[in-house]
């Protein structure tokens, strides 16, 4: 089913709730990315970052996740930290070096990770990156993040 921009502007998608029914509407909770004010990033889970800043968008946070678009410049990173919450990272583009317990790898554009809940993991871009991440349950993103004013 392509996606017809009125139905999206308008804010609900039709859709059947069963196999034989007729269409239903339901609201459609969605973001613009250039609507979406970027965030600088000093820490993680109060270890902070090095190399730099981290520039994030909390693009969309639903009831039980959140979904954040991370630009890293070259040679900045997250340390080693772990949280209640567990995340999969999606790199869109640039390269970075990820860490999940004692095992670290090199990611690439279309690469995917899990940090899993209490796991201490981080990442470093190894050149200018964007990574996607969900995170579940949804952090509380002001004590999450250290940020600049």
């Amino acid at each position: 089913m392509s996606a017809d921009p009125a139905i999206l502007a308008s804010g609900s998608l039709p859709y059947a709730a069963a196999a034989g029914q007729s269409l239903q509407e339901v609201t459609v909770i969605s973001a613009r990315n250039a609507d979406v004010p970027e965030i600088r990033v000093t820490a993680v889970e109060g270890k902070a970052t090095y190399g730099g800043e981290l520039a994030v968008k909390p693009l969309i946070q639903g009831d039980e996740m959140t979904f954040l678009e991370i630009r890293y410049a070259a040679g900045v990173g997250a340390p080693l930290h772990a949280h209640s919450h567990e995340s999969i990272a999606y790199v869109v583009s640039g390269k970075v070096k990820s860490t999940v317990g004692s095992t670290a790898f090199i990611m690439g554009p279309g690469d995917v990770c899990r940090h899993p809940k209490g796991v201490l993991h981080g990442l470093e871009a190894i050149e200018d990156s964007v990574v996607v991440e969900i995170k579940s349950p949804a952090p509380d993103l002001a004590s999450f993040f250290a940020l600049r004013k």
